[in-house]
């Protein structure tokens, strides 16, 4: 992690190179496999996940990644058994309570997309509470993709939105401040979106490694960030 934090914890990004994406979101997949194969439980499959996302975080502010977007727990992913919800459930609790002041002092920007009907209310006020601590830190924002479907986030501005075409149909979106992903990458080796996005990753770069997703090292996370690099992207011109 970059040293010599502003007093305020919250520093600018560094520059990146025009290859580097600015503008990354992340299906963090494998979890349970990882734990499976390992002879754990899932949950301490989802802790050693959640290690990760830390970890790749750091090496994005790193690489100048200015905004990244992990997808944490999906609107489907309450069909698990009740045993890992509510184990998640904890898990989310614990690491937002913890880990909030040092992300805050690390600079990062933390906010949440999804649902917010079908969470606990003290889980919900954490949320908050992170959300308002860390909102003046500019050196990169998190948004962590919790109780959250595509198909959801657009059916929901859809209820809203009367004209105005797609600005205004953009304003209704959960997160309306941020950019499209300039590359969507899901770990694990499945090769589709699982309903992460829908709207916003329309002209995305796609990038799908192998690695179930607490194997998704720093060199791992440099070559999907390098294969955008490799793109042409012409947004349906020539």
């Amino acid at each position: 992690m970059p040293t010599g934090s502003s007093p305020t914890g919250c520093d600018e990004p560094p520059d990146a190179s025009a290859a580097t994406p600015k503008y990354v979101a992340i299906i963090t997949d494998g979890n349970g496999r990882w734990a499976q194969g390992r002879g754990l439980s899932v949950a301490e499959g989802h802790q050693a996940g959640a290690d990760v996302v830390k970890a790749r975080l750091r090496d994005a502010v790193r690489l100048g990644v200015r905004e990244l977007t992990v997808y944490s727990f999906s609107t489907e992913n309450w069909s698990r058994s009740a045993e890992e919800v509510t184990a998640l459930m904890r898990m989310f609790h614990e690491r937002i309570l913890s880990e909030t002041p040092e992300l805050k002092a690390e600079g990062v920007r933390m906010r949440f997309i999804g649902r917010r009907d079908r969470v606990a209310r003290a889980l919900l006020e954490q949320m908050d509470w992170a959300e308002a601590e860390t909102a003046h830190c500019t050196r990169i924002t998190l948004f962590v993709a919790f109780d959250y479907g595509g198909r959801q986030e657009i059916l929901d501005a859809a209820a809203q939105y009367s004209s105005g075409g797609e600005d205004a149909f953009r304003a209704l979106l959960y997160a309306p401040d941020m950019h499209d992903p300039d590359v969507v990458i899901r770990t694990s080796g499945e090769e589709r979106l699982s309903n992460f996005l829908l709207w916003q990753s329309a002209y995305s770069e796609l990038v799908f490694a192998a690695e179930l997703w607490p194997d998704f090292t720093a060199e791992a996370f440099e070559r999907a960030l390098g294969a955008f690099g490799q793109r042409a992207r012409r947004f349906g011109g020539r």
